[in-house]
């Protein structure tokens, strides 16, 4: 065939590659969802379709207890961080782009490197130091280590740099003060990036496992990644049953990034400028 109609070889190969790296991305996601609805015979074998478990699998959930108490836990504690984590950290972030210091790369230098402590390596002085202060079971004890981190200051401090500075001068003409320069400017400008940071920090604090395992000892504090969790242990292990509570899991997630999809893609680029 010749004319608009030629096939390119490079082309096709292009499209052949993106369709593999499509179906390895989304087929663990199938095989969860598919595997929720079969039973742990079946999920043993590699079964991966459908199957007629799905009701079974609800109903032992359902006798198991806590599912509500575990997702409501889950979502408050997700929502509350979500909101302060990207107030405090976009106001550093602003904080350190807006002000002039000669100190403030310097400050910036050593927050990025604690990142390279591992977190494990703190969570045996950071549980001493909440028990003491009384914040074992309590949502303070479970926010304030994740509340401002330095990767979410960094984004937002990349981001700030792109923000006309003039704006701000104008508006400090004006007389208006910082707080509302930043509340009343840079928050709405900053639209696009406040919705990629609102995805990465609700996924890390609805997924987080090992802080929460460890500060939040009261079993009417679980969330669901520790209640997951506790189906693991004894000798028979329910998978139909493990699925099911993590197809649940992920339901928040896809609807919070199907509703913000659109802005995340500018904010990240945003953020790198």
């Amino acid at each position: 065939m010749t004319g608009k109609f030629r096939i390119k070889p490079m082309r096709v190969l292009k499209h052949l590659f993106l369709i593999l790296v499509s179906f390895l991305s989304a087929f663990p996601f199938y095989w969860m969802v598919s595997s929720a609805t079969n039973d742990t015979a079946d999920i043993i074998l590699g079964r991966i379709l459908p199957g007629k478990h799905l009701m079974v699998n609800w109903n032992n959930l359902v006798s198991a207890g806590k599912i509500g108490t575990a997702f409501f836990n889950s979502l408050r504690n997700a929502v509350v961080l979500t909101f302060l984590s990207l107030f405090i950290s976009s106001l550093a972030g602003y904080g350190f782009v807006v002000f002039r210091d000669k100190w403030k790369n310097k400050v910036m230098g050593v927050l990025m490197l604690s990142m390279m402590i591992p977190p494990a390596a703190t969570l045996i002085p950071m549980f001493r130091m909440f028990s003491q202060l009384g914040l074992v079971n309590t949502m303070a004890g479970f926010m304030l280590p994740s509340i401002a981190t330095v990767f979410l200051i960094f984004m937002f401090r990349q981001a700030a740099q792109t923000f006309p500075f003039e704006i701000v001068q104008a508006a400090r003409i004006d007389g208006l003060g910082e707080f509302n320069i930043f509340l009343r400017i840079f928050v709405p400008v900053m639209r696009p990036s406040y919705s990629a940071a609102a995805i990465v920090t609700f996924m890390s604090a609805w997924n987080s496992y090992l802080w929460p395992l460890v500060i939040l000892q009261n079993p009417d504090q679980i969330t669901l990644p520790i209640y997951a969790g506790s189906f693991r242990g004894g000798y028979v292990l329910d998978y139909g049953l493990i699925m099911l509570v993590v197809t649940i899991s992920t339901i928040p997630m896809l609807i919070l990034f199907f509703a913000l999809q659109r802005s995340f893609v500018a904010g990240i680029l945003g953020s790198v400028k």
